[in-house]
């Protein structure tokens, strides 16, 4: 992948675009089924090519800044006091990845003194790079990024992810109530359904069980393309971030009035 960024990208930013594309060559290589899968204790799946994605993202970072602490999805947390943050998913994905299709990503986001302020989704079988950062918009491969001004759900597209959590709680009903209201229920998952809410094509994204390395990189960047990205109850993203409600301002108020508190 070529991908130009403006004349005004910071360092971070150049880094972290070669760490993603340096993952992206690597994985689209082990996509090609030449690969072992194995469990972690969590009972998700990792496999060679997470692993070597992750050790290439790290490397290519800390190489250039040594002093930063870094979150990575594989080898866990360093210099836990660090005040920049990198947070790292090689493969955003896995499950995806294993079984062959393409919905899987690198997420690459750097968070300062606790503020989120530059993330890069790498989708890597589509060819498409998105990246933002604080104060500059959001892009995606050379395109500024926007996202749209529908505020009614009857008239809006609305892309659920992972729901097993908000099925097994009150919201299920209150789902209910949007897929019922809505003009198009989509559920395109993952990376995917980000670029889109910041492309304007999609108008909100509704997700449970996440956790801060799957949507760090991809909140910066719906919310530099104009959105909202907040968890279920109307919070601000965080590392303990579980849930995502993410959508433009009008239609987030709207979902959000439906759906705070249905998820403790």
């Amino acid at each position: 992948m070529n991908v130009s960024l403006p004349q005004n990208a910071s360092a971070e930013l150049r880094v972290a675009l070669e760490a993603a594309i340096a993952a992206a060559e690597i994985s689209r290589e082990f996509y090609r089924g030449n690969f072992t899968v194995t469990t972690k204790e969590d009972m998700t799946p990792v496999t060679q090519a997470d692993v070597a994605c992750e050790e290439a993202i790290k490397r290519i970072i800390l190489g250039a800044f040594p002093e930063h602490g870094f979150y990575g999805e594989e080898t866990g947390r360093t210099k836990i006091d660090a005040d920049y943050l990198w947070l790292v998913d090689p493969i955003d994905g896995t499950k995806s990845f294993v079984r062959q299709y393409p919905m899987f990503s690198t997420q690459i986001a750097l968070m300062r003194h606790g503020e989120l302020v530059l993330g890069i989704s790498c989708g890597t079988m589509f060819e498409e790079i998105a990246w933002a950062e604080r104060g500059q918009g959001a892009w995606l491969n050379g395109s500024r990024l926007a996202v749209s001004d529908i505020a009614d759900p009857a008239r809006g597209a609305i892309s659920t992810g992972n729901l097993k959590s908000l099925a097994q709680s009150s919201g299920w009903s209150r789902l209910g109530k949007i897929v019922a209201a809505a003009d198009r229920i989509r559920g395109y998952g993952d990376f995917y359904h980000y670029h889109l809410l910041a492309a304007g094509k999609i108008d909100a994204v509704i997700e449970s069980d996440v956790n801060i390395l799957d949507v760090a990189a991809l909140a910066v960047i719906v919310e530099e393309a104009g959105g909202v990205f907040t968890d279920l109850n109307g919070n601000a993203i965080d590392l303990q971030i579980r849930s995502v409600l993410a959508a433009n301002a009008p239609m987030h108020a709207t979902l959000l009035h439906e759906l705070q508190g249905c998820l403790a």
